[in-house]
């Protein structure tokens, strides 16, 4: 393995240790800009992600529409049974899809009630990279590496 990729892998178990231990987010405090962050709820953890503005993001999960909010659109794609599709027209399928838009906004209210931790991490790259880590490391049920 290059060396410089081990000594960047090996030096992410911290940051996992500081995101699986922090403190659920309350409303009013303080989240980091630019990080990782982990969705959970009754210690089973459903999905990391990152972002260069943590806030904004997580507003988006718990808000956002079909494009923004990811979790809820896995969530309500397991619970309809919609298999991922990246043709051309998909998402307005599913915006026409009944069954599909209320389970995404079930899903959506899930999202908003599910334990929201966050580490700092503002190098692009070792946010990437501990994304992956995370995910693996939290075993989380709803993260999905594929190219969207």
């Amino acid at each position: 393995m290059n060396p410089k990729f081990r000594q960047a892998v090996e030096s992410l178990h911290p940051n996992y240790e500081r995101l699986i231990g922090a403190a659920p987010y309350a409303e009013g405090s303080t989240l980091p800009e630019k990080g990782v962050y982990l969705f959970s709820k009754d210690g089973s953890n459903f999905y990391v992600g990152r972002s260069d503005n943590i806030p904004r993001r997580r507003l988006h999960h718990i808000r956002g529409s079909v494009n923004q909010a990811a979790l809820a659109m896995l969530i309500a794609r397991k619970v309809t049974s919609c298999p991922v599709d990246y043709s051309k027209g998909a998402k307005q399928r599913l915006l026409e899809n009944e069954e599909f838009m209320e389970a995404f906004r079930r899903a959506k209210e899930d999202v908003r009630k599910m334990e929201f931790r966050a580490v700092a991490e503002c190098d692009p790259t070792r946010q990437a990279l501990l994304e992956v880590y995370c995910a693996i490391a939290a075993n989380t049920q709803h993260n999905d590496f594929r190219n969207h």
